[in-house]
């Protein structure tokens, strides 16, 4: 069984889906690839997050904060078994680091696959917790980001600075 709940953040309004006490699915608005609203399951109307929609919520509170660097949440994102490898690979970018769309192509076994590796960057459907937003263009320029350049922006400044406050 499918809920969510939306929780406020510096980049705007975030949906976490939740089944079966796992995260698969994390959006912004708006959202390039942002599924239906009745395939989010049941919303918390009572306002009272629980389970894993909580520990989501109060990680994604100390990331925008500064002071977390890496999830520590279940995790079950749908794909194909080449988006699964990507979606793997970009939770092994560490905090605060970049890695071109290539770069992450011959990491997992697949070089000269970088589009194919931007296309599945695309789609992943739990933004930020699965940190799609570390991977950019081999010159260094930021391309592409389901949540538009802007806040894929927001995100790698978060990340390089102290306590990350000082940003927003």
């Amino acid at each position: 069984m499918r809920s969510h709940t939306v929780v406020d953040s510096p980049v705007g309004p975030l949906t976490l889906v939740a089944e079966n006490d796992t995260i698969v699915g994390l959006y912004m608005e708006p959202q390039r690839h942002r599924p239906d609203d009745d395939q989010l399951g049941l919303p918390d109307r009572s306002g009272r997050q629980a389970g894993v929609l909580k520990a989501a919520a109060d990680q994604l509170e100390a990331y925008f904060a500064g002071t977390l660097t890496r999830f520590t949440l279940p995790l079950a994102p749908r794909g194909s078994a080449f988006q699964q490898r990507v979606w793997a690979a970009l939770q092994d970018i560490p905090y605060g680091e970049t890695e071109a769309y290539g770069q992450l192509a011959e990491r997992i076994g697949a070089p000269g696959a970088a589009r194919a590796v931007g296309l599945a960057n695309g789609k992943n459907p739990i933004g930020i917790v699965i940190p799609c937003h570390r991977v950019i263009g081999s010159a260094g320029k930021l391309t592409g980001y389901g949540g538009g350049l802007e806040r894929k922006r927001q995100l790698l400044d978060l990340e390089q600075k102290p306590n990350g406050a000082s940003l927003f």
